[in-house]
């Protein structure tokens, strides 16, 4: 099996863990009285990645083989995930401090294994003489139709309510964590010096805040990281609750919620392919506006559609996802990869995952369940009044958007010249 190959498997892998429980484990945590955790639960995912990416591509960089940390990550984070399964099926209704305490430390070493991955990847298509940014996407398409797989094989069997799906999560997790240790060795760069306190940390990665233009795109990834996990937590819920009122208890979207939110991720997959010619043609930042651009789009039309009628808001919303999450997290991390020195690479992307998946998802997460709390749960409304609520959350988390667009167009200097072609 060629190198690209190897790498799809790879990715599907990588995504499908993700996928089997993300997008429906809100509505699981619902049904077992656990609404307003939702996003806790979530949030985990964002406050591990304040340190685990970072740490784990320290350890990358300088003592570990990127392919065999990989599998160590994957291992232990499908033993914590099996282990949540498990008791979550022992027990008439799992208690929120032992399912969540599973469950993030299952995360702990999941999160870290996206940077990895990443490094795994261009670090294979590199020593082949490949150039990543041309390479990777379509390889990297695979990721996404692994994930949207373990979405439909949730949702048809009937797992997206129930704490199968974490077991699922657990049996791709440990396929995973053997097949990335037969991945091409990646170099560990050791010094024959005594190196620094700054360098034995591989903290250089921060160094990179000392150029306005690198320092200005991590924070901006920071805010727009804030948009991520907020309808992976919240869209199943929202849409479910649709349940409630008679006109649409019937509806496909209502029954089926995980496939009808898996129409984000054929869009991302799509989206995908289109990423090396928008960035050698647009640059990183007009990609990026692209992007934040969608995100306005993505939760408006949310607040403003139905899963009868006005379901084709909906599904414009879901395929403008495509463009909200690829054109900024695939094509944020070929940056970081191009404008960073190799022998910082694995820490420069943990510092990317750092700031988006953690800063920037833990705030937004947080802050969008007390939103949700505010105008949904804590009323106590019912039916309409309580899908009110959700518009309201969901246009507010647009407006939000719409502001940290406008900031990036006016803020970020960067000038972009596209390639000509022959």
């Amino acid at each position: 099996m060629n190198i690209k190959h190897r790498l799809i498997v790879l990715n599907f892998l990588q995504y499908a863990i993700w996928g089997s429980y993300l997008t429906s484990m809100g509505t699981y945590l619902a049904g077992i009285g656990l609404a307003s955790k939702i996003g806790l639960f979530y949030a985990m995912q964002g406050i591990v990645s304040l340190f685990m990416p970072a740490l784990m591509g320290i350890v990358a960089d300088r003592w570990i083989q990127a392919q065999r940390l990989l599998g160590y990550c994957h291992l232990l984070a499908t033993g914590f995930m099996a282990a949540a399964g498990v008791y979550a099926l022992s027990v008439p209704q799992a208690e929120f401090a032992a399912l969540f305490t599973l469950y993030a430390c299952s995360v702990a070493f999941y999160m870290p294994t996206i940077a990895l991955s990443n490094s795994v990847a261009y670090n294979a298509l590199e020593v082949r003489g490949l150039d990543p940014e041309i390479t990777f996407p379509p390889i990297r398409i695979w990721g996404t139709i692994g994930f949207i797989a373990a979405m439909w094989c949730c949702d048809i069997a009937g797992f997206q309510s129930t704490p199968y799906q974490f077991l699922q999560c657990a049996a791709l997790g440990l396929v995973m964590g053997f097949y990335s240790m037969t991945m091409p060795a990646c170099e560990i760069r050791r010094s024959d010096d005594k190196a620094s306190l700054i360098d034995a940390l591989g903290l250089k990665a921060f160094a990179l805040f000392k150029e306005k233009r690198m320092a200005l795109f991590f924070i901006f990834s920071m805010l727009l990281g804030v948009s991520l996990q907020i309808t992976n937590g919240f869209a199943n819920p929202f849409i479910s609750a649709f349940g409630g009122i008679a006109e649409y208890a019937d509806t496909f979207g209502v029954q089926h919620a995980n496939i009808l939110i898996s129409l984000s991720q054929i869009s991302e997959a799509l989206c995908i392919l289109l990423i090396p010619f928008c960035l050698k043609r647009f640059g990183i930042k007009n990609v990026m506006l692209m992007a934040m651009l969608a995100w306005v789009f993505r939760f408006g039309l949310f607040g403003l559609g139905n899963p009868g009628p006005g379901v084709w808001m909906f599904i414009l919303s879901m395929i403008v996802y495509g463009v909200a999450f690829d054109f900024f997290n695939v094509s944020g991390s070929l940056f970081v990869n191009r404008e960073t020195d190799e022998n910082i690479r694995s820490s420069a992307q943990g510092l990317f995952m750092m700031m988006t998946n953690g800063l920037g998802a833990t705030i937004g997460t947080l802050g969008a369940q007390a939103v949700v709390n505010r105008f949904v749960y804590d009323t106590g409304a019912q039916g309409s009044e309580m899908m009110q609520g959700w518009s309201t959350s969901w246009l507010i988390f647009a407006a939000y958007a719409l502001v940290v667009t406008v900031a990036f167009a006016l803020l970020f200097q960067y000038k972009h010249r596209p390639e000509k072609t022959a």
